[in-house]
């Protein structure tokens, strides 16, 4: 396919007010994601998609302006993740009451931006030089080069988000028709057992995306802590624990589990996270510093020469001056919060250099894996684990603002990591297609500026609706927001607080044992791998969170069967063979994301939790949610198999 015209129009007016309105809104529905289960997704083919879609009522637009939109609006998903992994540990810590505006606006926006300028120099050694796979640019693309008809797959997602949205209402925060989770407990003898699933189509939307591997990761690690871990501690431990025992002394199967899981267990996902983010960096010292030398390599050696319109860059010496620009205001922000220049000045120098090593880290794994994939929670926990060492020595364990100060530098690198691998991911795409990177870079930092612009509002009507972190009598179902109630464990502990050790020492045994245990299937050259910070996840978060990603992923798995495909095929037809199934996914993913959003506006206008509740006639049981959460599976089945010639035009021949 030969490459669009230089002079085919890209940035224009219509494509930037899109890409910015897509980015707000993906930006939301992804802070509730995030908040709720932990994992977000990437956000570039649904944009992609919706912009083919409307640019083709306003007369038709050209590939290339297509790409723009997807651009820009993919920085929704990274944006969130960067700030919903860090910035609510600063609520759940008790700095906050709740989520400051310019704060908030002034970490993710200007944490954004530097993602893009530290981005810029790897695009050359990444993309061109030597260059990644990058998955999900290359889908991106092929959906762009495919756009020809874009009405089939806005179809998808109209009915997906619909139903998503609907099921959202009924739930337990809306209507109350159906309940948030079906959940089983009970005594077997002495041991305490527990299953459930939660109801929500949008994690079986993620777990469709994710895939099977990832699906019975996330599985094992909550069965290892649900299964295993608690009804130990329970029948071994718990007379040994009198504060514990006390507080559920006359509770159920269910909140004995819940309150052991809550105190106990889930710390040892903590120590996996640890372990986990440490193991990521040091397993990729050579590919990052061989990337960041070729990368500024390259930008010296294209500085002074005149290149084609495909290989423009932002220029170096304006990144330069907007590096400068950027950094003075985040360094009066450290300012603020510590009161000492001989402290704010080595927070923000920490910031820079973590800053632009993990955004090569970033960019790196998102060349490999995918953004989807992209371990940013590791990368940031690291980075905390080293600013909290630093500023211990320049404040004294003691500090009252050391663990505050320790997570403002992670969010911003937080921010940072999450768009530079993304902004590589949207460049990945744009050279396939013939697009002009500097355009492409320019309207990354616009849409991720545009996200920061809402993230505050948006998470603080979260706060008020639901809660956010550990469960409290007012919100027994909050958000768990799992990865900044992480952040807050680490930089709380280090900082003179109390933390389980034991549990988390003994969750980095069971990291370093599943590190050590995906290298042996990396060495037998093994399709089925176990990514350390997935099983972290998987022990970390409730069970019943878990088990529909992996029927998502199970659904994924037997699509691909009966598309004819094996774990020998090309990705490409993987990619052509699930795209339906991805656009329903992400369809279920928005809906019932940016539905949650909505019924929390008037939960926080009126105050009550149940202002939107049906009477109690209308209440059904959690039979009726599992018989909706099937419907909603077999309808995402349909979706991805009806198209009757896909198994033969996506299958590899077999050998």
């Amino acid at each position: 396919m030969a490459s669009p015209s230089p002079a085919t129009p890209q940035l224009t007016f219509r494509a930037v007010l899109l890409a910015v309105v897509l980015a707000m809104i993906l930006a939301a529905a992804n802070a509730y994601l995030g908040l709720f289960a932990g994992l977000t997704i990437a956000t570039a083919i649904p944009a992609a998609v919706v912009s083919m879609g409307v640019l083709r009522l306003l007369g038709g637009g050209t590939i290339l302006e297509n790409n723009i939109v997807q651009t820009g609006a993919s920085a929704g998903s990274s944006i969130a993740a960067g700030v919903i992994f860090t910035i609510p540990a600063l609520v759940i810590m008790g700095y906050w009451p709740d989520f400051k505006y310019w704060w908030v606006l002034g970490i993710a926006g200007l944490g954004g931006l530097l993602g893009v300028l530290f981005s810029v120099p790897l695009r050359r050694s990444m993309i061109v030089e030597e260059p990644l796979p990058f998955p999900e640019g290359k889908a991106a693309a092929e959906v762009l080069k495919a756009g020809e008809n874009p009405g089939p797959g806005l179809k998808i997602l109209a009915l997906a988000g619909s139903i998503g949205a609907l099921v959202k209402l009924a739930a337990e925060s809306g209507l109350r028709m159906i309940p948030d989770n079906a959940v089983g407990s009970g005594f077997i003898g002495k041991y305490l057992g527990y299953m459930g699933t939660n109801l929500s189509p949008a994690l079986l939307g993620v777990g469709y995306i994710v895939g099977l591997n990832v699906g019975i990761v996330v599985l094992s690690g909550s069965i290892l802590s649900w299964n295993i871990a608690i009804p130990i501690y329970q029948a071994l431990f718990m007379g040994s624990d009198p504060e514990l025992a006390a507080r559920v002394a006359d509770g159920s199967a269910a909140d004995i589990a819940g309150a052991i899981w809550s105190a106990k267990i889930r710390y040892l996902g903590v120590g996996a996270m640890l372990i986990g983010g440490i193991w990521t960096l040091f397993s990729l010292r050579n590919s990052l510093a061989s990337g960041i030398k070729s990368g500024l390599a390259a930008a010296r050696k294209g500085g002074g020469l005149a290149v084609a319109e495909t290989e423009r860059d932002l220029p170096m010496k304006w990144m330069l001056v907007a590096l400068v620009a950027f950094v003075v205001p985040l360094a009066l922000l450290y300012q603020a919060i510590v009161g000492s220049w001989m402290v704010s000045i080595p927070m923000t120098i920490i910031m820079i250099v973590a800053g632009f090593l993990f955004v090569s880290v970033s960019a790196y794994l998102a060349g490999l894996v995918g953004s989807s994939n992209n371990p940013v929670s590791g990368i940031t926990i690291a980075t905390i684990l080293f600013a909290s060492v630093v500023l211990v020595l320049l404040l004294g364990r003691d500090s009252p603002i050391g663990a505050v100060a320790a997570i403002m530098i992670g969010a911003v690198v937080c921010c940072a990591a999450a768009v530079g691998g993304d902004n590589l991911q949207d460049l990945k795409a744009g050279y396939i297609v013939g697009a002009t990177p500097w355009k492409q870079q320019l309207m990354l930092g616009i849409g991720a500026f545009s996200c920061a612009l809402i993230m505050a509002p948006v998470l603080n009507l979260l706060s008020a609706a639901y809660g956010i972190g550990a469960p409290t009598p007012e919100h027994p179902n909050s958000l768990a927001a799992p990865q900044a109630m992480l952040m807050a464990s680490v930089a709380k502990g280090l900082f003179g607080g109390k933390l389980p050790w034991t549990m988390i020492a003994i969750g980095a045994g069971i990291g370093a044992a599943t590190i050590a245990f995906d290298e042996w299937l990396k060495a037998r050259k093994s399709h089925f791998r176990v990514p350390v910070l997935a099983a972290a996840i998987g022990i970390y978060l409730p069970l019943e969170l878990m088990v529909p990603i992996f029927l998502g992923g199970l659904l994924a798995y037997i699509v691909e069967r009966r598309h004819g495909l094996s774990l020998d095929s090309d990705e490409a037809d993987r990619d052509r063979a699930h795209r339906p199934g991805t656009l329903f996914a992400a369809g279920l993913i928005t809906g019932e994301a940016l539905t949650g959003i909505l019924i929390a506006i008037p939960i926080v206008v009126s105050g009550r939790a149940d202002v939107l509740a049906l009477p109690e006639a209308w209440h059904f049981g959690s039979l009726v949610g599992l018989v909706v959460l099937a419907v909603v599976a077999w309808l995402l089945y349909r979706v991805s198999v009806r198209n009757g010639g896909a198994a033969e035009s996506v299958a590899k021949p077999s050998a």
